[in-house]
């Protein structure tokens, strides 16, 4: 079996990220070819996708958000992404059993709840009207005095297929956004059936080469290996032994191809699609990017390899990038990342009238 290097493996995943090199593909592709964007708050993919594709400015994103190619919805791992419709419709079901599973996670919150009366109720109200889910919780309340409000909203978020109803903020949404219906949304049903050897194929082209466990902490679903070993894949061995699958026509670069300095958001999935990680972070700098309250924190890629955090601001009209380098950094590299740092501050704030780029001590 042909033993993929570390270096192989990581310079793969990052052209299937469109991370060696910005793509000339739209922000409905980008998101197809991605298999989603991890989408906790708005923002985030907007500047996921400034980093992935050339000439990318945030109305082209709005535009495919307003024209329902693209949705905001609850997905992979329960949490909210950004998906194409085309993809939310025909993964929706295949997902549903790990979207029920999380109810598990009420526990005691979910004393007396009944879901089918629950889900029935919930349909019947965001029908009507797209709702936010404050408003959501308060309706059922009222249906269902003595269950918890959360628990309410909770299982309505999990088991009702639905889309966030976009406004005109720049990043499309704000931050209590409105709910409704995606057969409403998007014009048609999700999929009645399920097909996770079809999810496992997508996973790969965004995320591959992988393991059966891989794919699970990116999807959820339990018991993948056998959906691997049932498809037709290539199989390699990492440095470690382990046997990582691939799509045959899967393209997979030479380890030596440059890797330039990328910006990533918080959240941004090619951190949490990987039960081991270390492809493209090492374990002793995951603590300073997964923080305890679960947070996944703003970082940038050296060589393929996140090696530090940044944060941006803007006070009155000055807008500053300040970068946290885990280890002294060449000249060259910290050139490379001014340079890149100002574009994306000038994506990130365009009214500011000065820009600075700075490192913290």
């Amino acid at each position: 079996m042909v033993v993929l290097s570390a270096k192989a493996i990581n310079r793969a995943t990052l052209s299937r990220q469109l991370l060696l090199e910005r793509a000339g593909v739209g922000p409905a592709e980008a998101v197809r070819r991605l298999a989603g964007m991890q989408g906790q708050e708005p923002k985030h993919p907007y500047v996921g996708l400034w980093t992935r594709l050339d000439g990318f400015v945030d109305a082209d994103l709005t535009a495919a958000v307003e024209a329902r190619d693209v949705v905001r919805a609850t997905l992979f791992r329960g949490t909210l992404h950004l998906v194409t419709a085309e993809d939310y419709l025909r993964f929706r079901t295949t997902l549903a059993p790990v979207l029920e599973a999380g109810l598990k996670l009420l526990k005691e919150r979910g004393e007396g709840l009944e879901p089918a009366k629950v889900v029935a109720a919930a349909r019947k109200l965001l029908a009507k009207e797209p709702l936010t889910f404050t408003q959501v919780r308060d309706a059922l309340q009222e249906q269902f005095p003595a269950v918890n409000d959360r628990a309410l909203g909770f299982c309505t978020r999990m088991m009702v297929p639905l889309v966030m109803y976009p406004t005109d903020t720049r990043w499309g949404w704000p931050a209590n956004a409105r709910f409704t219906p995606a057969e409403q949304w998007i014009g048609r049903k999700p999929s009645l059936s399920a097909v996770p050897d079809e999810l496992v194929i997508r996973y790969l082209d965004a995320f591959g080469p992988a393991t059966p466990a891989d794919f699970q902490t990116w999807s959820g679903l339990p018991s993948a290996k056998t959906v691997f070993e049932a498809a037709e894949l290539d199989r390699f061995e990492d440095e470690n032994g382990r046997t990582l699958y691939d799509v045959p026509t899967a393209p997979r670069p030479d380890p030596e191809t440059p890797a330039p300095v990328r910006f990533l958001p918080e959240f941004d999935n090619l951190l949490l699609a990987h039960a081991k990680r270390e492809r493209v972070i090492a374990d002793a700098y995951r603590p300073a990017v997964f923080t305890k309250n679960l947070r996944v924190k703003a970082t940038y890629l050296v060589d393929g390899q996140v090696a530090g955090l940044w944060t941006a601001e803007k006070k009155r009209a000055v807008a500053t990038l300040t970068l946290t380098p885990f280890e002294p950094v060449a000249q060259r590299v910290k050139t490379a990342l001014e340079r890149e740092g100002e574009a994306l501050l000038r994506f990130l704030e365009p009214d500011a009238k000065t820009y600075a780029v700075v490192t913290a001590s």
